[in-house]
């Protein structure tokens, strides 16, 4: 038997982020989850080295790498009308859940259990999405950094706002991670160097 299941992920290069934005340069799914992914990896060995933690920072880049799957099927979902109130919220996760099932039933049975402590979250691994969530966040405001450094003030209180919500996420990690890496994203390429 046949799947379907990878055929259908390699759609994530055609899902844009930002819908309700003008960007100056369009972000796709596949794009964002592999920064995301970057991050939340190194948030996880920041936690090992720097604040005596003993988590599994590969299995965290891993989940992050699958965190927005559901959107292959839900597409992009903006975040004022995600998170517009409670019901909206908890419906847009019913919806959510409900593809990350269907992407699953694609698969072989053989490969279904590894691949749903991808798509759900379980308590066991409550930290590591942590810092996956802090991830996506800090992914956001480098975004919003970058479309302003391409002159676009569009993004300029999206920025403001995504700071303030990494700061209240109140995760030692990403305060780290900002401190230590966020200037790099407003330099240019030779002040890089």
């Amino acid at each position: 038997m046949s799947s379907n299941f990878f055929a259908m992920l390699s759609r994530m290069k055609y899902i844009n982020r930002w819908a309700l934005m003008r960007n100056t340069h369009n972000e796709n799914l596949s794009e964002h989850s592999l920064e995301v992914a970057m991050i939340a990896h190194v948030l996880a060995l920041i936690h090992n080295r720097k604040f005596g933690g003993n988590v599994n920072a590969e299995r965290t880049a891993l989940m992050a790498i699958y965190h927005d799957v559901p959107e292959i099927l839900t597409g992009d979902m903006p975040t004022p009308v995600k998170y517009f109130n409670d019901d909206v919220k908890k419906a847009y996760e019913k919806v959510e859940d409900a593809a990350c099932e269907r992407l699953v039933e694609l698969l072989p049975d053989y490969l279904k259990d590894d691949y749903e402590s991808l798509f759900f979250h379980k308590e066991e691994d409550s930290q590591l999405w942590a810092f996956v969530k802090a991830a996506d966040k800090i992914s956001a405001l480098i975004k919003c950094i970058e479309e302003q450094k391409a002159g676009n003030s569009d993004f300029s209180t999206a920025a403001q706002s995504t700071e303030k919500l990494i700061h209240s996420l109140n995760m030692p990690e990403a305060e780290v991670f900002l401190e230590d890496f966020i200037k790099g994203y407003t330099l240019t390429l030779d002040q890089l160097r």
